[in-house]
């Protein structure tokens, strides 16, 4: 039962439209390198797989994806980030960096009985 909708995502239609444009001699190679291409991409990724597995085993510090929260690209300068100026005495800091009575008390417990 064929109700003629395309299951086929637009990108497959766009490749589909681009590879019925090309000559038949071109067509094959072309999808040869588009499967060599997907199955490559596949035996990199396992192969990293299997090298971080390794190195967590032998203890070997493993370079890891940047987690959320950490800083990554112009929101992270590691150390070309500019030094924080310390307040100078006998003034106050203000703005987002001064939170008054809202700060967290430092040095005291959680505050329940």
């Amino acid at each position: 039962m064929s109700t003629g909708v395309s299951l086929a995502s637009g990108k497959g239609e766009i490749f589909e439209i681009v590879l019925q444009f090309m000559p038949d001699w071109v067509q094959i190679p072309v999808l040869v390198l588009v499967v060599l291409l997907v199955v490559g991409s596949w035996g990199f990724k396992l192969k990293r797989k299997i090298d971080r597995r390794r190195a967590v085993r032998r203890g070997q510090t493993v370079q890891a994806a940047v987690q959320h929260g950490q800083g990554r690209g112009a929101d992270y300068l590691g150390p070309y980030a500019p030094e924080q100026a310390a307040p100078q005495p006998g003034q106050s800091p203000s703005g987002a960096d001064f939170l008054g009575a809202y700060a967290p008390q430092q040095g005291q417990g959680n505050g329940h009985a």
